[in-house]
């Protein structure tokens, strides 16, 4: 059963969420039958499948396929479309894109940073939204830890807050200190998903592609539970071998 805003809201302190990113229709249905309450459609996708150097290189059109590949793919769970790089830089803008991506298959969409009276409109007008602090990879100059000093820190803080109180019903906080995500988690009443935030938030999101090992690197706070990059590189070989041999397995043409 899809779980909606209010059910994902409900399971702060009662049950930690497991939010795994996914791309593509078939692992989306893997997740979906592992019984992941929510997928992220995050705009990692440019790193992690497009090739490209940074998350601000990908475009509507590009989140607009990916959200429909994973709503094929798993059609009974909560999906949060990532709102890509300038596509919320103001309400008009915000608005229409939002509502594009929820038309492709997203159930609630995501943006980045302090944007409160964006945060609220879309609210205002039957949009569910995901706030996001900390590490901010849209606008980052570098994807260091932030909050570790006391200026930072407040600053962040003070962000969480004021994304709550726009409206957004759940928070990623990303690569900041364990004890200033936990200081946030007991101060706001929605839950909060870390990723490199340690394990005092309400949930914890992971992008697929780190924690299946496909690629070849991967941030400092990610975990990897298996390494498929090796094993679709021998793949490969072993069928170029066949191939090489002529004993591919594949069906031989039948002639008459």
């Amino acid at each position: 059963m899809k779980l909606d805003a209010n059910s994902l809201l409900n399971m702060k302190q009662l049950q930690p969420i497991a939010i795994l990113t996914a791309y593509t229709c078939p692992v989306a249905r893997c997740l979906e039958k592992a019984g992941i309450p929510a997928i992220l459609v995050g705009d990692s996708v440019a790193m992690t499948e497009m090739g490209f150097s940074s998350t601000r290189q990908i475009n509507m059109e590009h989140m607009v396929y990916h959200i429909g590949a994973v709503r094929r793919g798993a059609p009974n769970t909560h999906i949060i479309g990532d709102m890509p790089f300038d596509s919320d830089c103001d309400i008009r803008s915000a608005t229409q894109n939002a509502r594009r991506l929820l038309h492709a298959g997203a159930d609630s969409i995501k943006l980045e940073g302090s944007k409160y009276s964006i945060i609220s409109h879309l609210v205002e007008n039957n949009m569910v939204v995901v706030g996001h602090t900390g590490l901010t990879p849209q606008t980052a100059e570098d994807f260091h830890k932030v909050g570790t000093t006391e200026q930072e820190a407040e600053q962040v803080y003070t962000e969480a807050l004021g994304i709550e109180k726009a409206g957004a019903f759940m928070l990623v906080l990303e690569h900041i200190p364990a004890t200033l995500a936990s200081q946030i988690t007991a101060s706001v009443k929605i839950p909060t998903i870390g990723i490199g935030a340690g394990s005092d938030c309400d949930g914890q999101v992971l992008v697929i592609n780190d924690a299946i090992g496909l690629g070849d690197k991967w941030p400092p706070f990610s975990k990897q539970y298996a390494h498929i990059s090796p094993i679709i590189e021998q793949v490969a070989r072993d069928f170029a071998t066949e191939v090489a041999q002529g004993t591919s397995t594949h069906p031989k043409t039948q002639h008459q």
